[in-house]
């Protein structure tokens, strides 16, 4: 049945009333080409503290951004009032393609990935030589998420006055994953903060460790102006309690490179890493790979990998640390 007539003038024509009483939605967004350039230093509650030139901003998503959120590191696009004044509000209309994004999940049967920090190039992985424990299988889970995002790995061992590294470092000397040794006294006396800060000169480093490790005490070394609250192990279940509840980026003295401290961890998943892009950290081994069976595991029967070895093209060392980190999805961290 026509609801109007052949040839319907304005008066004929029904206008559903706006109730919101604003301009009708449009697919057209605006591109926002004067928007500044931050940095995201933290996010809390909906609310990302940006860096833009010398000052700090605080922003919140636009709605056209839909789903997609910004997280530490990002660099992103803002708009409205940039002045940084107390209760002043920006947007952030844009979130800039990033170069590298370290992702966890809850544990290995969580689909849910988290996204930790982006455009970091290197990871410090935090662990105590004692109190609480090394855990070594949270290290190694730390090597194949930064491994797959393209980040470089750091060991940090930290409390060496309590126990020795030795055995430690050999367990991962065939990985060639640079370390730095630090104890209480050392953090004291500034010389601990001296050699991790040139390990980390000119890059952004996400720091990440068990609850209780003293990551959040070296990022405090190592940016003294910046102080977070530090916690304690708990001496009945030997675990670390949570006092960093958020990431937070800042800036190495002498605008020599950025840390991110990130809240401490009792378990790293890793449902989103794809096995097939480990062995992509393995240069030495990777060309062995070539006569491989399709889809192979680089730990089975028939694995290429097993001759190329023993015809002396690789060290063996190398290839039982790249099948160890291959199965640590099928080991929970505390085996």
């Amino acid at each position: 049945m026509r609801r109007y007539g052949k040839n319907p003038d304005e008066d004929d024509v029904r206008v559903r009333p706006n109730r919101k009483g604003n301009r009708p939605r449009t697919n057209i967004r605006p591109k926002h080409e004067d928007a500044a350039e931050g940095l995201v230093l933290t996010v809390d509650r909906g609310r990302l503290t940006c860096l833009i030139e010398d000052r700090t901003v605080t922003a919140m998503k636009a709605r056209e951004l839909g789903r997609k959120s910004a997280v530490v590191g990002d660099r992103v696009a803002v708009v409205g009032d940039l002045s940084g004044a107390k209760d002043t509000l920006a947007r952030i209309v844009r979130v800039e393609p990033r170069t590298s994004t370290l992702r966890r999940t809850a544990d290995d049967d969580d689909p849910y990935e988290r996204v930790v920090v982006a455009n970091a190039d290197q990871l410090a992985i935090v662990t105590a030589l004692a109190d609480p424990e090394p855990r070594p299988r949270l290290i190694d889970r730390c090597l194949v998420a930064a491994y797959d995002a393209g980040l470089d790995p750091l060991l940090v061992l930290t409390k060496s006055d309590l126990a020795s590294p030795d055995t430690l470092l050999e367990s991962y000397g065939a990985l060639g994953v640079p370390y730095v040794v630090t104890n209480r006294e050392e953090l004291t006396d500034g010389s601990a903060a001296e050699r991790v800060r040139e390990a980390l000169k000119g890059r952004m480093t996400a720091f990440v460790g068990h609850s209780g490790v003293g990551k959040t005490t070296l990022v405090n070394a190592l940016v003294p102006d910046r102080r977070r609250a530090t916690g304690h192990v708990n001496a009945v279940t030997g675990r670390g309690r949570h006092t960093t509840t958020s990431a937070l980026a800042l800036p190495l003295p002498g605008d020599s490179g950025w840390v991110i401290d990130t809240p401490g961890v009792r378990s790293f998943g890793l449902a989103h890493i794809d096995p097939s892009r480990v062995i992509h950290a393995f240069p030495d081994l990777e060309p062995g790979t070539v006569e491989c069976p399709r889809a192979c595991s680089h730990d089975e029967q028939d694995c290429a990998l097993d001759e190329w070895v023993a015809d002396g093209h690789a060290d063996p060392a190398r290839l039982y640390s790249l099948r160890r980190l291959l199965s640590t999805r099928e080991r929970r961290e505390g085996d």
